[in-house]
Parts: C-alpha cells; structure tokens; sequence
C-alpha cells in the first residue's frame, strides 16, 4: 500500500511480508526489514524525500560510472540525467530506468 505523508506526497509503499510489513522507499528499495506496520510507517516519515536530491551515480551499459541526478520518479520508472552541475551549455543525457530501480543507480 501507498504511504502518503500528511501533503499528499507520495513518500514509498508498505508491503506485507510474512507476519509483518516492509518498508520501501520511492526508488523500490528497502528501508527497514520486516517490522510492524507503524514502524514501517515511521521509517518512511523518518526518511522523507531528500534522498531523492542527493548525489547519485550510475554504472552504464559499458561499464562507466556517471554523476547523475534524480529527475523524475514514477510507478514504472525512474529518470536521471547527467550531472551538469548547473552548467547551461553542458551535455544533455537522460536515462529511463525501471522502478524498482537498479542496483547500478547508486548514491554517492
């Protein structure tokens, strides 16, 4: 089930798994292991959004790692581009990435 913070913001989903609840977070990840559904709950609260604003990189197809940024997270994917650091004439690259996402979309 969608957990939702009190804005209407989307913060992650929070799945049965066995006797318990699990807690992931908007990138299909876990945050906690199997736990009571309010500690599933709060784990979420805790965490909120910013990670999503970090620093992140990404392994490519052949085998480079990218600075990149988180632009766009949805049901089915996760957008990132290319680290441009601001700069308005640098390269333009976008991946489309599945949500869950990938191991080879990490934080830096």
């Amino acid at each position: 089930m969608d957990h939702i913070r009190d804005d209407g913001e989307l913060l992650g989903r929070i799945e049965r798994h066995g006797d318990g609840w699990v807690a992931l977070d908007r990138l299909g990840r876990r945050v906690t292991g199997t736990t009571d559904l309010a500690e599933a709950e709060a784990a979420l609260e805790e965490l909120g959004l910013g990670y999503l604003a970090e620093r992140w990189e990404l392994e490519t197809e052949d085998g480079s790692v990218q600075p990149v940024r988180i632009v766009e997270v949805g049901p089915e994917r996760v957008r990132v581009k290319l680290e441009d650091f601001g700069a308005i004439d640098g390269p333009r690259r976008l991946w489309d990435l599945p949500n869950p996402a990938p191991p080879t979309l990490r934080q830096r």
